[in-house]
C-alpha cells in the first residue's frame, strides 16, 4: 500500500462504522478503504477493497467499498453480490443504480428492469431516481426499444435548467438515446450540454464533439475535392470539343 494512504483520509462518516473494531484493526482496515477508493487502476483498487474485507467483512461500508471497487473493474458478478451484502447491513438503496446496471451488463434486462422499478425504489433520493432513470434507459436499448429509451430520460431535470452533480451523466445518456432512436441531428446540442456539465471528466462528451466536428470538417473537405474534380473534368470537357471543332474546321 502507498506509504502516503492514512486512515484519516477516510470520511468520517465511513470511519464512524469502523469504531465497532479493535484500534488496530480498523486503522488497517481504513488504510484499505482509502487506497481502494484512490486507485487509478480499478483492478488494483479492487485488491485493496478485498483486503478490506478480509479484515471485516461484516462492516457495511467495507462491503460497500468492494461493490463499488469491482463494479469500476468491471466484475458485475462480484459488485452484484458485494452491493447486496452492504445493502443487507446497511438498509441503503443509494446502491439500486450500481446493482440495475451490474444486472444489465450480465445480460439479465428483465432483472435489471425489477430493481429500476421495483418498490424498493420508492423514498429514494431525486439523484438516485435519476440515476435509475438512465439505467433504465439503457436496458430500453439494449432490448431494442430506442424510443423508449428516449422516454424514459425526459424528465424535468432534463430541461428545468439546473445544474446538478448528475447532470452530465443525464445529458450524455440522453445524447446516445438519441443516437439509436436516430435522431442525430439533435445529439451535438446534447453533447454539448453534457461537456459544459462536466466539471470533473465523468464523460467523453467533450472528445465526442471534436470527433464530430471532424468528420463534418472531413465531409466538407472532400465535398471540394468533388467539386473540384467536377469543375476540372467539365473544363477538360470543354477544351475536348473546342479541339474537336477547330479539327472539323
Amino acid at each position: 500500500m502507498p506509504a502516503n494512504i492514512t486512515a484519516d483520509q477516510l470520511d468520517p462518516a465511513a470511519r464512524a462504522e469502523l469504531r465497532t473494531l479493535p484500534g488496530d484493526l480498523a486503522e488497517s482496515v481504513a488504510r484499505f478503504l482509502v487506497a481502494a477508493s484512490a486507485a487509478e487502476d480499478p483492478e488494483r483498487g479492487y485488491e485493496y477493497a478485498l483486503a478490506a474485507r478480509k479484515l471485516a467483512g461484516r462492516v457495511g461500508i467495507v462491503r460497500e467499498t468492494c461493490g463499488i471497487a469491482a463494479y469500476r473493474a468491471g466484475k458485475w458478478a462480484e459488485a452484484l453480490a458485494e452491493l447486496r451484502a452492504a445493502r443487507r447491513i446497511t438498509g441503503d438503496g443509494s446502491y439500486l443504480p450500481m446493482m440495475a446496471d451490474s444486472e444489465r451488463a450480465l445480460g439479465r434486462l428483465d432483472r435489471a428492469l425489477d430493481l429500476v422499478t421495483g418498490p424498493e425504489t420508492h423514498g429514494l433520493s431525486r439523484d438516485i431516481q435519476i440515476e435509475l432513470r438512465i439505467v433504465e434507459s439503457g436496458v430500453r436499448r439494449d432490448q431494442g426499444f430506442p424510443e423508449a429509451a428516449v422516454v424514459a430520460l425526459q424528465i424535468p431535470e432534463l430541461t428545468d435548467g439546473h445544474r446538478r452533480p448528475g447532470s452530465a451523466r443525464l445529458f450524455y445518456a440522453y445524447a446516445d438515446a438519441l443516437i439509436d432512436a436516430g435522431r442525430e441531428d439533435e445529439v451535438r446540442y446534447w453533447l454539448g450540454r453534457a461537456a459544459a456539465a462536466d466539471t470533473s471528466g465523468e464523460t467523453d462528451a467533450a472528445e465526442r464533439i471534436d470527433e464530430m466536428d471532424m468528420l463534418v470538417l472531413d465531409d466538407l473537405e472532400a465535398d471540394d475535392l468533388y467539386e473540384d474534380d467536377r469543375e476540372n473534368h467539365e473544363a477538360a470537357g470543354d477544351h475536348d470539343l473546342a479541339d474537336a471543332s477547330d479539327d472539323d474546321s
